[in-house]
């Protein structure tokens, strides 16, 4: 009898250890990707799953408005995930001519939606700390962060946006951010032909 239940324990042992390789040492030996802060610079999202058209913001050449690019990107059942995906690659390099103006070092910490449509994005020190300065500099970092998320995603409606998780009143002395900020389409230019 003991040696039935040893032969037992060693079948089903074996048998969670298949299972495991099976389901998660795919995930783990996947070939390596070429990544900025965690997020894969290619213009397809990695994993291979589901994922949405969004339109992203850029400066133009002239630096002097924002323009929409269409980019695929992970798709997510929560809003609060999908607006985390929409800004984890609005964060990538943006394709060449156009220039990206949240600074290079930023990532986001967190994401979240209250009911009403106000979204929390909560982002590193980096976006000031490293931020160029000047007016429209900043009001084209911040614009492309609250356009990503009010215009690719209909239930959110303003953008408040934090830093290292606490509330901050600019990013570099010209925005108020000490509430939530709605869409600005004036920033927005014509696509490069």
């Amino acid at each position: 009898m003991r040696r039935a239940l040893v032969a037992l324990g060693v079948i089903l042992a074996a048998g969670a250890l298949g299972w495991a390789m099976f389901w998660w040492l795919p995930g783990i030996v996947a070939p390596h990707q070429a990544t900025r802060g965690g997020a894969a610079v290619a213009d397809a999202p990695a994993g291979g799953g589901r994922t949405i058209r969004a339109t992203l913001y850029y400066a133009n050449e002239n630096g002097d408005g924002l323009v929409g690019v269409e980019r695929e990107v992970p798709q997510a059942d929560d809003p609060a995930e999908q607006a985390r995906n929409i800004l984890d690659r609005q964060l990538e390099p943006a394709p060449a001519p156009l220039l990206q103006v949240v600074p290079e070092a930023t990532r986001v910490r967190t994401v979240f939606v209250i009911a009403g449509g106000t979204a929390y994005v909560d982002l590193t020190g980096e976006v000031a700390s490293t931020h160029p300065g000047g007016s429209l500099d900043e009001l084209l970092t911040v614009y492309a962060i609250v356009d990503a998320l009010t215009v690719n995603l209909p239930s959110i409606t303003g953008v408040q946006i934090l830093i290292d998780g606490k509330e901050v009143d600019t990013l570099a002395g010209h925005v108020d951010l000490r509430r939530p900020l709605p869409a600005n389409r004036a920033l927005i230019r014509p696509p490069v032909s």
